[in-house]
């Protein structure tokens, strides 16, 4: 298990991970499918990388009647907090604010959005350890 929690997915290992959280299990076909509705790419090339992904224990594989489904081992979050991880301490030299602040000046932020992080920084104010 402590392999997939330093785990970094190569961005088609993550492509694949997106879908599965949202549609596992699910085959072959179906990540294909969700795959090409955003690029083209070849049905045995999925196979092969879910495949591999089975080999790094990234996603299990199910067997059900003449079928295999794949589901995705790590939760989405211990992904996530792997790649927010690299990205601060290899870019922003561990700089939270400037990983933040860059973040927020790249896109239009809504007032809602705005309120929430408002909030946010409320609660870490009055509870900072929570």
């Amino acid at each position: 298990m402590e392999e997939i929690q330093t785990f970094q997915p190569s961005d088609a290992e993550l492509e694949i991970l997106q879908i599965l959280w949202e549609y596992q299990p699910a085959s072959v076909r179906l990540v294909h499918e969700k795959i090409c509705e955003q690029r083209e790419v070849g049905y045995t090339t999925v196979l092969t990388v879910l495949q591999r992904m089975t080999k790094k224990k990234l996603v299990e594989r199910i067997k059900e009647g003449k079928s295999h489904l794949y589901r995705a081992v790590p939760r989405e979050e211990q992904i996530q907090q792997n790649l927010v991880q690299r990205l601060l301490k290899t870019a922003y030299i561990g700089s939270a604010m400037k990983l933040m602040m860059h973040a927020l000046g790249q896109e239009e932020v809504s007032s809602e959005e705005l309120d929430t992080l408002q909030q946010w920084l409320e609660n870490k104010k009055q509870n900072p350890d929570g």
